[in-house]
C-alpha cells in the first residue's frame, strides 16, 4: 500500500452530480440481501469453521429500550418509560448469549465488544452488571479488547460514568446532534449545553481511553451559521473521533418523522454548505478524514490504521482489530461471520418465542459465494484504505481458479472510466487510489462494484451526501 494523504477535497459541482441513494456498505452484500429463506444450519456451521480457525470475535449487544423518541433516530427502537421490561428482556438475551456461546469454542477470544441500541444506559446499574457478567461467563475477553458502549447524556451521572469505567468499559460514544436549542427542540432530543460539557467532563474524569461523538446535518432549523457554532462548541469538548451523518429523511420507513418540521429542513445547497463548512472546520482543527462520515485524530488508532493500510469496517464501523466473527446478541442484531450473515428477530415478541422454543432467533441471513467474497474485499479496501492492489487481490483469491482484475471486473470498467475521468479516483499498473476529491464520495465508487444494486429500491438507502 502507497502512503496516503490525509487531505479531503470538496468539489460542490461533483457532490451534487453523484449524490444518489446507496448502500453505506458497513457489509458486502449490504443487510438488504439477506432473506427469510435462510437456514440456521449455515450459521452454526460458519461458527464451527471460526472455532477451527480460531478466529477471533467481536460482540454486540442490542438495548432497544428508550424513554422518549428522537424523531431523526433510524435505530430499531421500544419507547417505553415501564422500566420492567427491560428485566424481562435481559433474562432473554441471557439465554440468547448461552445459545450461541454454547456453539463457540471456549478458545477464541473475544478483541471487541460494542452496546448499543435504543439506550443502552437505559439499565440499571444492577441490570448492566448482570449482562456484564452473562458476556464475561461465557467468553473469553483479550486483555487488550476494545470494549464500548452508547449513552444518552440525559440519563447519565457522574456516578454512572466512573461506574462504567470500573466495570470494564474503556470507550465511549454519545450523540450531540447540534448544540441549537431550536434544532433540538425540533428533533425531540433536549441536552442543554452546560450538560454535555459535564458528561465530557466526568468521562475524562473517568479515564476512558477513547470518546467517539455524533452530529447530524440536515435537520430542522439548521443552517450553516448555525451548525458552525455547534462544530466550534464540539471542538471545545475535544473528543477523539467525530462522526458528522447526513439525515436521511425517510418517512416511509421511519413514520415518526413526520413529526419534525419537513418546511424546516435545510434545502440541498444549504446542505451542501453545511457540509463544506464542516470539513474545514474539522480538518483545519487537526481533525484525519477517515471516511464516509468520521473524523479522528491523527493520533487516534484509526488514523494510525488507515495510514499503515490496516483499517477495517463491519456493521459497528470502522474497527482497527483484525478480521472477526461478529456474533450479534438481542433483537433485530446481526452476526456477520467471514461467509454469512444472519438478523435476529426484530419484534420482541418473535424475539422471545423463538427463545422458548429453544431455536436460534434469526429472522433472515444470507450465505457468501465466492463472488461475494471477492467483492467485498475491494469494496471494503478502498472503503477502509482509500486504495487497491490489485496484485494482492489476484494472490488471495488465486486458489480455484486464476482472477485477472479486468475480466473479472469487465462490466465495472466503463464506470470506472467515467469515475476516473471525473477526477474522483487514480487507476495505476496494479491498483486504483480514491483521489482526495473522491474520498466523499467513496459510496458511490464502491458501488461500482456491487452486482446487487441494480436489483434493489434506491428508497431502502440515504444519499450519498
Amino acid at each position: 500500500m502507497k502512503p496516503l494523504s490525509p487531505i479531503v477535497q470538496f468539489d460542490a459541482a461533483l457532490l451534487n452530480q453523484y449524490n444518489q441513494a446507496l448502500p453505506r456498505y458497513t457489509s458486502y452484500p449490504p443487510a438488504t440481501e439477506l432473506t427469510p429463506d435462510f437456514g440456521v444450519e449455515a450459521f452454526q456451521s460458519a461458527i464451527a469453521i471460526g472455532n477451527y480457525k480460531n478466529t477471533p470475535l467481536s460482540l454486540y449487544c442490542h438495548i432497544p429500550f428508550c424513554e422518549t423518541p428522537c424523531y431523526f433516530c433510524g435505530c430499531n427502537t421500544v419507547i417505553t418509560q415501564r422500566k420492567e421490561v427491560a428485566e424481562t428482556y435481559l433474562g432473554y438475551i441471557a439465554r440468547h448469549i448461552h445459545q450461541v456461546a454454547s456453539l463457540v469454542s471456549p478458545d477464541r477470544r473475544v478483541h471487541q465488544l460494542h452496546w448499543g441500541g435504543g439506550t443502552p444506559n437505559y439499565l440499571s446499574q444492577s441490570q448492566v452488571e448482570f449482562l456484564w457478567d452473562q458476556l464475561q461467563k461465557h467468553f473469553r475477553f483479550d486483555e487488550a479488547a476494545e470494549i464500548s458502549i452508547e449513552i444518552n447524556p440525559s440519563y447519565v451521572n457522574r456516578e454512572y460514568i466512573l461506574f462504567l469505567r470500573r466495570l470494564g468499559f474503556n470507550r465511549i460514544s454519545f450523540g450531540i446532534q447540534d448544540f441549537n436549542p431550536k434544532v433540538q427542540e425540533a428533533v425531540n432530543r433536549i441536552q442543554p449545553e452546560g450538560m454535555l460539557f459535564d458528561v465530557m467532563r466526568w468521562i475524562r474524569e473517568a479515564g476512558f481511553e477513547s470518546v467517539n461523538v455524533d452530529l447530524i446535518y440536515g435537520l430542522p432549523f439548521q443552517t450553516s451559521e448555525t451548525f458552525q457554532e455547534t462544530v466550534q462548541k464540539t471542538l471545545q469538548l475535544n473528543p477523539d473521533r467525530i462522526a458528522v451523518f447526513n439525515f436521511a429523511y425517510i418517512p416511509w420507513l421511519k413514520p415518526i418523522q413526520k413529526r419534525m418540521p419537513e418546511s424546516a429542513m435545510p434545502n440541498a445547497d444549504e446542505k451542501m454548505k453545511i457540509l463544506q463548512q464542516t470539513i474545514a472546520q474539522l480538518t483545519e482543527a487537526d481533525y484525519v478524514f477517515i471516511g464516509m462520515d468520521h473524523f479522528a485524530k491523527p493520533n487516534d488508532e484509526l488514523a494510525i490504521a488507515q495510514q499503515a493500510g490496516e483499517l477495517h469496517r463491519n456493521f459497528q464501523g470502522y474497527t482497527t482489530k483484525p478480521e472477526s466473527d461478529l456474533l450479534g446478541f438481542g433483537m433485530t442484531s446481526i452476526s456477520m461471520l467471514q461467509d454469512v450473515y444472519v438478523q435476529n428477530q426484530k419484534g420482541l415478541k418473535d424475539f422471545y418465542r423463538a427463545i422458548d422454543a429453544n431455536q436460534l432467533p434469526i429472522e433472515r441471513g444470507v450465505q457468501l459465494n465466492q463472488d461475494d467474497l471477492i467483492r467485498r474485499t475491494v469494496i471494503m479496501e478502498l472503503m477502509c484504505q482509500f486504495q487497491l492492489s490489485v496484485q494482492d487481490l489476484e494472490n488471495k483469491y488465486h486458489l480455484g481458479f486464476d482472477l485477472d482484475f479486468n475480466d473479472y471486473f469487465a462490466k465495472a470498467l466503463p464506470k470506472l472510466d467515467a469515475l476516473e475521468a471525473d477526477g474522483l479516483l487514480k487507476r495505476w499498473g496494479d491498483g486504483i487510489e480514491v483521489t482526495p476529491i473522491g474520498r466523499l464520495l467513496i459510496r458511490n465508487i464502491a458501488s461500482a462494484f456491487d452486482a446487487y444494486l441494480g436489483n434493489r429500491k434506491i428508497e431502502t438507502f440515504s444519499k450519498s451526501i
